[in-house]
């Protein structure tokens, strides 16, 4: 096999290489991973679903799915920045599909039990903590900056698409196939993903300049300096509290939306499935929208534009009567179509304007707040719908989505995140150009 090219240099990756070919292959790769993974977990759910019938059970599976993603995210953000972003996917691909393969073992001599599971879970969750900042930090640098909003609509919609056929898929296969072979999927869509890495030159960061005159420092050192970056940006800090403030509302709504169909609907499994299908709908339309339109010139107006949608929806849905099904179809397929618009932006705004050699740190510093305020939501949304109606959560849902809208677009500090991380940039780069070679 003929080794991969060196790494290249982040400014000159563009001017020499075919990058929508080479972009093209490494996405498709990690298309079919993806879906692997979905597959995987939810076989991995229904499992324990058939084989416990314990909510405890499945609240510790997401749990431990969780927790890597909240507790390391940052440190692996740190690593990411250091390491060669390519190998960093490679080994967590690999990883990811060696602790598969060891399940897949388990399942076929009948020794598979719950912790070996939650064992997999947690191990798989380790290694999307390294590879989705690795991923996401390599695209800033393989993608025109022009390009990114679309690209990030793309995985939007991607997402999206598989959020909707896995499932059914996996459904199906679990009827034809025993788990194992179900779980084998994973391997192999994995080394889908891994083999046009292992050809293609993804480009790197150029190293932080070395201030003190004594070597790179250590990981803790770079760990502080990606928050010291994070708040030494007003508009930067405002986007993590934009974020943590939405996702600590929207994200229960999300996970009520059983209870809206079986307390208030009156619905039963088929309402269900309406519901879930036009919220995958919505993001499938929404990500492909924004991957053909780019969105506006200014990232933040569309994000705002796009936050404000599925603020409107989310209180359609609140709002919506018991009579009234078709409304609430209609509210939860327009927030769904409204998600990638919000998101895809937030994300290329990082990826445009975040100091490649930061961005790692970035995205998983990101990731990681947002995650780790989702199981408090959890906590008190439960309680707070059962006191006055799941209703209640749908529309201080939208409510806040609003709100926060209009810090997007009107906040000065948030509104000039873009300009302002853009200058910090262009002062590192200065910085990198003045060391000495």
């Amino acid at each position: 096999m003929t080794p991969a090219p060196s790494p290249l240099p982040q400014h000159a990756w563009h001017e020499n290489q075919p990058w929508k070919t080479l972009f093209a292959a490494i996405w498709t790769g990690q298309a079919f991973s993806l879906l692997g993974s979905q597959l995987v977990q939810f076989a991995l759910i229904w499992w324990l679903t058939q084989e416990t019938g314990s909510a405890t059970v499945l609240a510790t599976a997401a749990l431990v799915g969780q927790l890597p993603q909240i507790l390391i995210g940052p440190i692996a953000g740190a690593l990411v920045d250091r390491w060669d972003r390519r190998a960093v996917m490679i080994v967590a691909d690999g990883g990811v599909a060696l602790s598969t393969l060891w399940l897949v073992y388990l399942f076929a001599v009948g020794a598979a039990d719950t912790p070996h599971v939650f064992l997999v879970l947690m191990l798989r969750s380790t290694g999307g903590a390294f590879h989705w900042p690795a991923m996401q930090a390599s695209t800033s640098l393989m993608v025109p900056k022009q390009h990114l909003p679309r690209v990030a609509g793309f995985n939007q919609m991607l997402s999206g698409a598989i959020n909707i056929v896995a499932p059914p898929f996996g459904a199906l296969l679990l009827k034809a196939l025993p788990i194992e072979q179900v779980l084998a999927i994973d391997i192999a869509t994995a080394a889908i993903a891994i083999v046009p890495l292992l050809f293609i030159a993804v480009p790197q960061p150029d190293p932080e300049p070395d201030r003190a005159g004594s070597g790179r420092p250590g990981v803790l050192h770079d760990l502080t300096e990606g928050f010291r970056y994070a708040a030494h940006l007003p508009g930067l800090m405002t986007f993590f509290g934009v974020a943590i403030v939405v996702s600590f509302v929207f994200f229960p709504a999300i996970a009520l939306i059983p209870i809206l169909v079986t307390d208030h609907f009156g619905g039963a499994a088929l309402q269900l499935a309406w519901m879930d299908s036009a919220w995958g709908i919505g993001i499938v339309l929404g990500g492909l929208t924004l991957g053909v339109w780019g969105g506006f010139k200014r990232l933040m107006d569309t994000a705002g534009f796009g936050l404000c949608g599925q603020g409107i929806g989310m209180a359609v849905v609140g709002i919506a009567p018991a009579s009234g099904f078709a409304i609430g179809v209609g509210g939860l397929f327009f927030t769904g179509f409204m998600f990638p618009i919000t998101n895809g932006p937030l994300q290329a705004i990082l990826q445009s304007n975040v100091a490649p050699s930061m961005q790692g740190r970035i995205f998983t510093l990101m990731n990681s707040i947002t995650s780790a305020v989702t199981p408090v939501s959890l906590l008190i949304a439960g309680p707070v719908a059962d006191a006055v109606g799941v209703r209640f959560w749908f529309a201080l849902a939208g409510i806040t989505c609003l709100l926060c809208s209009t810090t997007a677009l009107f906040f000065p500090p948030l509104r000039n995140l873009e300009a302002d991380m853009q200058a910090d940039t262009a002062r590192r780069e200065q910085l990198q150009a003045a060391q000495p070679t």
